[in-house]
């Protein structure tokens, strides 16, 4: 991968699960692209994935912003959501706050946050109930 800083940025559609995945399959096309180690791409993937269907889910959709440098791809999903109350509590595998409709289409098993931090190297959540939530993903190129 060459020396350049490559920047994206997705707008996450609000309750459209027909285009949720499109940013993360977008940034999976780019790193593929530039040649990045599968795991490495196979890790921003799945983490970013969890943080865009977050947002579709439970906030009216949001952005992402995307870095990707030599060293690390670094993820920012942001939204104007209800907020996290309890971001602690929203770590924890199966606790979800997810509508019954959305949990019969399959999502919303509560394990978003705990998959994204699973799958990065560094992962910061910060959230304002009745303002929005902003979660950076970040995953090491290089060890």
């Amino acid at each position: 991968m060459s020396d350049n800083v490559v920047k994206l940025h997705y707008d996450i559609d609000a309750e459209d699960f027909t285009t949720a995945g499109e940013a993360s399959s977008g940034v999976k096309k780019t790193l593929t692209r530039l040649g990045v180690n599968p795991e490495v791409i196979k890790r921003v993937s799945i983490a970013m994935y969890e943080a865009e269907i977050n947002a579709v889910i439970h906030a009216n959709g949001g952005v992402a912003d995307v870095e990707i440098t030599p060293e690390r791809v670094t993820v920012v999903i942001s939204d104007r959501g209800p907020g996290i109350p309890n971001v602690d509590k929203a770590m924890t595998p199966g606790w979800s706050t997810a509508s019954n409709t959305v949990r019969e289409l399959g999502f919303g098993a509560g394990m978003g946050l705990p998959n994204m931090k699973r799958y990065t190297d560094e992962m910061y959540v910060e959230s304002e109930v009745g303002v929005g939530t902003k979660v950076t993903l970040i995953v090491n190129i290089v060890s």
